[in-house]
Parts: C-alpha cells; sequence; structure tokens
C-alpha cells in the first residue's frame, strides 16, 4: 500500500497558523488596558501590531512603559507603538540604523517611526522585515542614563 506525500504547507497557510496562536496569547493587564482606552480603528492597528510584535520577538517581554506598549530584549526597549494625535506610531528604538526608507527618523538618537491611519495601512510583510532587523540591530538604550547619553551599539 503507498502512502500519501504531505503538500507543504504554504507560507500563508503558515502564518494563518502562526497568526492564530499569537492572537490568544495573554498581551498582560496593562496592554490590554492601554488597547481598551483607544477608538475602534486606533485599537484595530494596535492589535495588528501587536500580534506581529509578539510573532516577530517570541522571547520579548512587554508591558507599558512611558504610557505605550514596548516590548523588550534582556530590558533593552525594541519596539513599541502608541497614539498620537490623528495616528498610531509604530517605533524603532533602533530603526534608524536599519536602512528602510519606510520609517523616518524620530529624535536625536536612533529611533525611526512609522505612522497608520487605518489598519489597512499596516504592510505586515514590512514589519516583519523590520522586526528582523531589530533583533540583529539594537543600540544600548538600557544603559543610555548611565553612559550619560551615550548610545554603544550591541548587535
Amino acid at each position: 500500500m503507498a502512502t500519501k506525500k504531505r503538500k507543504p504547507a504554504s507560507a500563508a497557510t503558515h502564518h494563518a497558523k502562526r497568526d492564530a496562536a499569537v492572537a490568544t496569547a495573554p498581551l498582560g493587564d496593562d496592554v490590554e488596558a492601554y488597547h481598551g482606552t483607544l477608538a475602534e480603528g486606533d485599537r484595530a492597528i494596535c492589535l495588528r501590531l501587536s500580534r506581529e510584535i509578539t510573532a516577530g520577538l517570541p522571547g520579548a517581554n512587554h508591558k507599558v512603559w512611558h504610557g505605550s506598549p514596548v516590548w523588550f530584549l534582556d530590558g533593552n526597549p525594541i519596539v513599541g507603538y502608541g497614539k498620537l494625535k490623528g495616528c498610531v506610531r509604530l517605533l524603532f528604538w533602533s530603526g534608524q540604523s536599519f536602512d528602510e526608507p519606510a520609517l523616518a527618523p524620530e529624535g536625536s538618537f536612533k529611533a525611526a517611526e512609522a505612522r497608520y491611519l487605518a489598519v489597512d495601512d499596516v504592510d505586515a510583510a514590512a514589519v516583519r522585515r523590520w522586526l528582523r532587523k531589530a533583533t540583529a540591530i539594537q543600540w544600548d538604550y538600557k544603559n543610555i542614563v548611565k553612559r550619560k547619553g551615550r548610545l554603544d551599539r550591541l548587535v
């Protein structure tokens, strides 16, 4: 009796399974409470971003920090998002080093941002690419105060 070969799962199937698993992962009471303060459209953007971030940074810790959800690797802030007047901002602390034209410089250090007006504006493939770069390119924000404002590259 011949055995049937299993077809490899498509990328879409893989992402759907991953998204389903991540969608059920708890975000924490503080992040859930933050989402609860948002208007429906902004909440949809933030939920989409939180799913992508949680899936893309599985070893990260997250919490509401300085009023917005932020994900950390070994205590170093990597990515976060927050409601601004008229949009939701996705911020990568080391994003200026990613060489990504869709990320705009923010502030005087190494941060870069993308802004969204609607959930359909979120380019999931770009966010996933930025998350991979965020893991590979990190500046040491955790110790910036100890180093009196000097940033050192970690990876």
